[in-house]
This record gives C-alpha cells, sequence and structure tokens, in this order.
C-alpha cells in the first residue's frame, strides 16, 4: 500500500468516526493544529518564492505575471534564467492555491 493510500486510508477512519458523531477534544486540537502546520509552512514557502520571484522582477523589469504570460507565448525564448523564472512562478502558483484552501478551512 502506498503511502498516499494510507493516508487516505486514514482520513476516511477520521471521516468514518466523525460522521458516527464520535468528536473529541484531542481529535479536533490535533486536527487544528496540522492545519496550522501546512498553512506555516505554504506561508514560510510563499515567501521564498515570492523573493526569488523579486530578483527575476528586478533583473528583467517586469511582473511575473507579464513574463510568464510572455513565456508560455513563446515570446522570450528559453534561455535558462526564463525556464527556472517560469518554475518558480508555476511553484508560487501552486502554493498560493494550497493556502487558499488551508485558508478556507481556518475561516
Amino acid at each position: 500500500m502506498t503511502s498516499q493510500n494510507r493516508f487516505l486510508d486514514q482520513l476516511q477512519v477520521l471521516n468514518a468516526l466523525y460522521q458516527r458523531g464520535y468528536h473529541s477534544d484531542m481529535m479536533e486540537r490535533s486536527l487544528a493544529k496540522i492545519i496550522e502546520l501546512e498553512r506555516s509552512q505554504a506561508l514560510q514557502q510563499a515567501l521564498d518564492l515570492q523573493a526569488k520571484l523579486q530578483a527575476y522582477e528586478t533583473q528583467y523589469q517586469m511582473t511575473s505575471d507579464t513574463f510568464y504570460q510572455q513565456f508560455n507565448s513563446g515570446e522570450l525564448g528559453d534561455s535558462m534564467d526564463f525556464v527556472e523564472w517560469s518554475v518558480f512562478y508555476d511553484l508560487w502558483q501552486s502554493v498560493q492555491t494550497r493556502l487558499g484552501v488551508l485558508q478556507s478551512i481556518g475561516s
């Protein structure tokens, strides 16, 4: 069994307990702590990626949004800097999506 399947099985166990009316303070605190840790980690990743994006934005005098649109439409070529910038931007977007989910849960 893969770790992803094991993880999903564990979530299903917790959900089954909850659906059957089992609620414990320990379970609620533990889940809240896990979500907070994930949120904290995602925020740090976003900050780290934002610093990398900012360095490229300064160097090339354009926003990452503008760069990404031009890069994906083939207007900028495929220099190593541009490939790396696009990867950082993809990662940043992914982290932003994750943060959106994590922050909606905490609301």
